[in-house]
């Protein structure tokens, strides 16, 4: 039995019990007067379930939507729990060049994605000992913005470093 004819056998249950007839030409599934009426235990068998329901029982259907809301934890419910947890890993360029620091970035970044960590800790610091502004701390700013797979990021706190230290939230990945 396929899924049309569970269908069509739902229809005529439903016009049945309804007192409904379908309408059409002869020959075209509608129901006539004089068309036999069906037999006790075919009766039976509709009353005990219906079609569709029985479809659903012998084909296993289930609700992606729970599942995925039983296992899957939502957006905001994420970067609550990554805003006040520690950073999985931190990395420390003071003393380098910016090409030495774009590179360490590169691969830090590469190395914690592969890891699977959420939450990261750079320590660039505050530009005390440059000649003009924070080379470091506007280096690792353009990073953020060009790395694919950083997301939301801001200054820690004035007791983990505050204008000296930036952390950053990475994207999660998804499942081809």
């Amino acid at each position: 039995m396929n899924f049309g004819d569970i269908l069509d056998a739902w229809e005529r249950q439903t016009a049945r019990a309804l007192g409904n007839r379908r309408k059409g030409t002869a020959g075209q599934g509608s129901v006539r007067k004089d068309s036999p009426s069906p037999k006790p235990s075919e009766q039976k068998q509709h009353r005990k379930s219906d079609p569709l329901t029985e479809w659903l029982r012998v084909h296993e259907v289930y609700d992606k939507d729970t599942i995925l809301d039983a296992t899957r934890e939502r957006p905001w419910e994420r970067r609550h729990r990554l805003l006040h947890t520690r950073a999985d890993a931190v990395i420390d360029l003071h003393g380098l060049t910016r090409d030495e620091a774009w590179h360490a970035l590169e691969l830090f970044f590469l190395n914690s994605r592969r890891q699977g960590f959420e939450k990261l800790l750079i320590v660039h610091g505050k530009g005390n000992h440059s000649g003009s502004a924070s080379v470091l701390k506007h280096l690792v700013k353009t990073f953020i913005e060009t790395c694919p797979f950083a997301g939301e990021s801001g200054h820690g706190h004035a007791s983990t470093g505050g204008t000296g230290v930036t952390w950053v939230l990475l994207k999660t990945q998804r499942n081809p």
